[in-house]
């Protein structure tokens, strides 16, 4: 039962980790988008109608064209809206609270009218069991032969090996690379990067473009395996729930890639908790109670990581500021 809880806390994590690393690409430039689960909204919307209307015009759906259309189209709606909040918040200068609270709202009502026009179904409802098999795929082999270590290690799909091996190229490229150094440095002093020679506008568009197209990335895994290729217009609010999750996560993570890795997985284990924490304790526990755990734990971990004021524990000094060229 044990293994069982970890492998499907395991499965959890993992978009919810896909999620936070997009949203702190976008914060290593300063800006703080809350329109994250917005965009996690239209990234699943856009890619499951991808997956959708290709399955349902093709006979025998290709595995790389509904893994291509489908990633493609959810990284490129979700990208649009890093742009969407890179162009009011960077070039209009309008506060970045308030441009992503904006976000979520029109990135929810977005996805449930782009599903209910292209899908043609209100409730949305329907499902798509080829996508899904793309992305529930398992390795060949390794997979099969070394029996629980198998389910454990490599019962998975490919995305949460991608999220992996991401949070790693993230690593490298904040602490090794030019770009990802320049990254850090507009981050934390603009001003400085400015006069460094460090064009402080591009870094900040491309970071929120590509942070939000990571996002929607993670959206679309969220309905192809963790809802098994399934959509309705219903689960936008699961969607946004674990939006918020994966904002808390960045901070909770100290804005280090590896750790979103093990906080994602924090959350995943009381996530999954009603299921196995009655039973493990012998004793009758509420469902809606148990089912408040990650959040409850979420709120805990921010009163804690508040009360820690190391630097190396802080985020990028200008996050949430405005920069503004002409007070250099």
């Amino acid at each position: 039962m044990i293994l069982y809880w970890i492998q499907k806390a395991i499965a959890f994590a993992a978009f919810i980790a896909l999620a936070a690393m997009g949203e702190l690409l976008t914060e290593k430039s300063g800006g703080l988008n809350l329109g994250t689960p917005g965009t996690m909204c239209v990234g699943a919307a856009a890619g499951f109608i991808a997956a959708f209307r290709y399955c349902s015009a093709v006979e025998n759906p290709s595995f790389i064209m509904i893994l291509l259309l489908t990633l493609l189209t959810a990284f490129a709606a979700s990208a649009l809206m890093g742009l969407i909040y890179s162009f009011f918040t960077v070039t209009m200068r309008i506060n970045q609270n308030v441009v992503g609270l904006v976000l979520t709202i029109l990135g929810c009502g977005l996805a449930e009218f782009l599903s209910i026009f292209f899908i043609k179904s209100e409730s949305g409802n329907v499902r798509c069991d080829s996508a899904n098999t793309v992305f529930t795929a398992r390795i060949p082999f390794l997979s099969e032969k070394l029996g629980v270590v198998s389910d454990l290690l490599f019962g998975y799909g490919f995305m949460l090996y991608f999220t992996i091996a991401l949070a790693i190229i993230l690593t490298i490229v904040f602490n090794k690379s030019r770009v990802g150094l320049n990254l850090r440095a507009v981050g934390e002093s603009p001003s400085t990067a400015d006069a460094a020679g460090i064009n402080v506008t591009r870094y900040k568009y491309v970071a929120a473009c590509v942070g939000s197209g990571i996002t929607g990335l993670a959206g679309v895994y969220c309905v192809m395996e963790f809802k098994s290729g399934a959509w309705a217009t219903a689960d936008l609010i699961t969607i946004q729930a674990f939006g918020w999750l994966a904002v808390a996560l960045v901070i909770f993570s100290f804005w280090k890639p590896l750790n979103l890795l093990w906080g994602s997985l924090i959350f995943g284990i009381f996530y999954w908790g009603y299921l196995y924490i009655p039973e493990l304790l012998g004793v009758e526990l509420s469902t809606d109670l148990t089912q408040m755990l990650p959040y409850i734990i979420t709120i805990v971990v921010l009163i804690i990581v508040s009360f820690r004021k190391k630097k190396e524990n802080l985020g990028p000094a200008s996050l949430g500021v405005t920069y503004f060229r002409e007070e250099r």
